[in-house]
């Protein structure tokens, strides 16, 4: 599958730059450093979700219009055949190398003011076996599709096989993957107040 990946530094940075806002303002504004935003702006660093959502924030966006052009009213429909067409954004998983950890496929990217964020995420497989936790404001809901899939959150850790779910507040420190680096699919809903 040829899924085309977004470049979603160079719409963070076309945002930015159409507020009149500097790189300072933003890094004050989410708590990053200035060194993360220009590599995330520069489509050198892959992101984890909690970074994006600290940057969406700042600029007083959805995280979504990082991953759409649309502006749609009404309804969103994904056909089956679609899900994993068109724009993905991938994420790292906090390593060192920023290796790609998930490719998240937007669901609703034609809808317009929405607070919930659908994907189907693809979990790739990894050798690595520490991962940086993160934590953003919202909340989150997985539905494992394929494979297996562990979420650390806070101290715990949940095994979830196909068919199971789990709903938490992303405050708490987490982190998604899959089994022994085994790769998995699930539906991903975020939920992030404005």
């Amino acid at each position: 599958m040829d899924i085309q990946h977004s470049k979603v530094g160079s719409k963070i940075k076309a945002i930015r730059e159409s507020k009149n806002l500097q790189v300072e303002e933003i890094a004050e504004r989410s708590g990053l450093t200035q060194e993360q935003i220009t590599s995330i702006e520069n489509d050198e660093n892959l992101p984890s979700l909690g970074p994006l959502i600290k940057i969406s924030r700042a600029l007083g966006v959805r995280l979504g219009t990082f991953m759409d052009d649309n502006d749609a009213l009404g309804p969103a429909v994904m056909r089956a055949k679609d899900h994993c067409q068109g724009t993905s954004i991938s994420f790292s998983n906090g390593s060192v190398a920023a290796r790609r950890h998930m490719d998240y496929h937007p669901l609703a990217s034609q809808m317009a003011d929405r607070h919930m964020e659908p994907f189907i995420v693809d979990i790739n497989p990894t050798d690595e076996r520490t991962f940086q936790l993160s934590a953003h404001e919202g909340e989150e809901f997985i539905y494992v599709l394929e494979g297996e899939v562990e979420i650390e959150y806070g101290k715990e850790r949940y095994v979830l096989g196909r068919g199971d779910s789990i709903f938490y507040d992303s405050i708490v420190n987490h982190h998604v993957h899959g089994v022994n680096g085994q790769p998995a699919r699930i539906l991903a809903v975020v939920y992030i107040p404005l």
